[in-house]
């Protein structure tokens, strides 16, 4: 029966895990509509944050005193604002991931010890969880740090961006909050609650491993990419780009404080190599691929960062079309060279 419930739950779990991102449409609402996009953003990345909302709900599961909520939602919120805030003012960054399958464990956490499980194969008392609740608070930060990091958040009122982000996502946790607590005293006064909570922190653990392993599936996918250089600034080169026998040559002007996206259709594992570079400073970019047979918006990022050039080689973990999203955050237009080679068919701009 467990068995039967962790495959349901990763076939539910599956196209969702490639969705939990933030588009080039998302990106270009950041830009365009300011600090009041950042908190509606902030307010739905926690409101469909499945991995967030699933430790929250394990946290006050068996919690049915105002005082002990507070308690522990005060220590997890604290967690998160300190991560979140400074991770992305300081530009502390990491795969995400490998932050979103930390995360997952942290749901599978709550739930083992919601069932009891340090005393029933350990034989002793659980960790001070109020310890444990801020601690992964600052996990949860992190990973929310990573997403937010993924816009170019540029340097002019960098600061409010990440406040009102930030001030977006209490307000979407207090939303789920309310909604949670309201069904679980509900729940509470029926005898269905006795029967049922262990299979519900039972479900909760099938979860947490179920997001665990489709983060580390994503992870895989993030590691296609063989970069062939490290390009640390605009005059470092690679062999194997100036040398390649390029078969495509495509130059695209960004404009000024604009963006532009340019894609490929590849089949899953054909090989794609490329090379771009631009004609000044650097420009934000998403790397990314969106799978043939997805939802619309569902996407797979697997690099996220600001260079002036860079090559590489994917090898696709699924059929679709993949490329670039180029974002131009300075007052000057910026002529990217785009140069590819392999098994692909090319779309262009969307």
């Amino acid at each position: 029966m467990i068995r039967f419930g962790f495959v349901v739950l990763s076939l539910l779990l599956a196209k969702i895990c490639y969705a939990h991102g933030i588009s080039a449409a998302d990106q270009e609402s950041m830009i365009a509509g300011g600090n009041m996009e950042y908190i509606k953003l902030g307010a739905l990345h926690m409101l469909t944050g499945y991995d967030h909302l699933l430790f929250l709900f394990g946290v006050i599961f068996f919690l049915d005193k105002f005082r002990d909520i507070v308690k522990f939602i005060t220590a997890f919120t604290l967690g998160h604002v300190i991560t979140l805030v400074f991770a992305t003012f300081l530009g502390i960054s990491a795969n995400y991931f490998l932050i979103d399958a930390a995360i997952a464990l942290t749901v599978v956490y709550k739930g083992f010890d919601n069932l009891g499980g340090f005393q029933k194969f350990f034989n002793t008392k659980s960790p001070n969880l109020l310890v444990l609740v801020f601690l992964f608070g600052l996990v949860h930060g992190f990973g929310l740090s990573t997403r937010l990091q993924q816009l170019p958040l540029g340097e002019n009122g960098l600061l409010l961006k990440i406040l009102s982000f930030n001030l977006g996502v209490e307000v979407g946790q207090i939303i789920a909050l309310a909604v949670m607590l309201f069904l679980l005293n509900f729940w509470r006064k029926t005898e269905s609650f006795k029967r049922f909570s262990t299979a519900s922190n039972m479900a909760l653990v099938m979860a947490g491993l179920a997001l665990f392993v489709f983060q580390m599936v994503g992870f895989a996918g993030s590691q296609n990419i063989a970069d062939y250089s490290d390009y640390s600034g605009p005059t470092t080169g690679s062999i194997e780009a100036e040398t390649m026998v390029w078969t495509d040559t495509i130059e695209l002007t960004i404009p000024a404080q604009g963006w532009k996206e340019f894609k490929f259709l590849v089949v899953e594992k054909a090989p794609l190599e490329y090379s771009w570079q631009t004609d000044g400073g650097p420009l934000y970019y998403d790397f990314h691929g969106e799978p043939s047979d997805g939802k619309p918006g569902e996407f797979q990022s697997f690099e996220k960062t600001t260079r002036n050039r860079k090559s590489g080689f994917l090898r696709p973990p699924f059929t679709g079309t993949f490329g670039w999203y180029w974002r131009n955050d300075s007052d000057v237009a910026v002529v990217v060279t785009l140069k590819t080679a392999g098994d692909y068919g090319v779309v262009g701009e969307p």
